[in-house]
């Protein structure tokens, strides 16, 4: 039997597709969402409704975004759930989530099983609609998890870790095993709660400039901070920010690095265009 079918749906790998198959798991996942009734719910990639099924018991409505459209249509006539979601079938790179949210007249409560292949790009777009968001709970491989929530002093601590911590309280909910899905991933996954802060604790004049900073570090993550933002800073410059000279990027917290967004913001410092991690 071909392991990339599943429930009579051949998986595609271009949308990197995995479904979520576990009980056990999914009861996990649902009851860490605790859906209610009243609430904007919006998932994103919904597949074979794993998910959305168990949490649509909960509701009177919800939305969905599905990018393939044999899934979307799928679930246009599911029989539990036809009369209850709203259907978007787009990419969710393209979505506008504050839009909805002014439609639903509250914030959003987003999760979903997110595609690996996307699921770094899709939370820096996500990012940028923190104020029309509630929560976000999300499964995705266990090594971006690992990013998301890494302080500094960690080898996984990057830019993706000061970008979601500077918009979010990043909790760890779930582990999650390959045999949980059909067909079976290659490596771990586990689920993440974001809740956007009410009050950004270190705010920045321009969030561009945060996004470009830590990219220059980052790229250069085993030089010295003296030498990877040398063209940005001199040496007199960094210790006055508090900055020890022979810190690497990923010595650098939240804070530090916002302070120096900032500094850079106020002097008009021109920075190259940052590239997603």
């Amino acid at each position: 039997m071909n392991n990339r079918v599943h429930q009579g749906h051949f998986a595609r790998k271009r949308f990197g597709q995995n479904f979520l198959s576990d009980p056990y798991v999914i009861d996990s996942i649902v009851s860490a969402i605790h859906p209610q009734p009243g609430q904007a719910m919006l998932e994103i990639g919904p597949g074979l409704a794993a998910l959305t099924e168990p949490v649509a018991e909960r509701l009177e409505h919800m939305t969905v975004i599905e990018l393939d459209r044999d899934l979307a249509a799928r679930l246009a006539i599911n029989p539990k759930l036809k009369d209850k979601l709203t259907i978007y079938q787009q990419d969710a790179m393209t979505f506008d989530f504050a839009a909805l949210a002014k439609e639903m007249g509250q914030p959003l409560r987003v999760f979903g099983n997110l595609p690996y292949n996307i699921s770094t790009p899709l939370m820096f777009h996500l990012f940028s609609y923190t104020n029309a968001i509630s929560d976000m709970h999300f499964m995705l491989q266990k090594e971006v998890v690992n990013r998301l929530v890494a302080g500094e002093n960690s080898k996984t601590y990057g830019r993706l870790s000061v970008m979601a911590q500077y918009y979010c309280r990043v909790i760890p909910v779930l582990e999650v095993p390959p045999t949980a899905f059909r067909p079976a991933p290659k490596v771990d996954s586990a689920v993440v709660r974001l809740i956007p802060h009410d009050s950004i604790p270190y705010p920045v004049d321009d969030i561009r400039i945060l996004s470009r900073l830590t990219t220059e570090a980052f790229n250069q993550r085993r030089k010295t901070i003296r030498n990877s933002l040398g063209h940005l800073f001199t040496p007199e410059q960094l210790t006055e920010l508090g900055l020890d000279l022979n810190m690497r990027a990923e010595n650098i917290s939240v804070e530090l690095y916002c302070k120096m967004a900032n500094w850079l913001s106020t002097k008009g410092t021109k920075l190259p265009e940052a590239e997603q991690e």
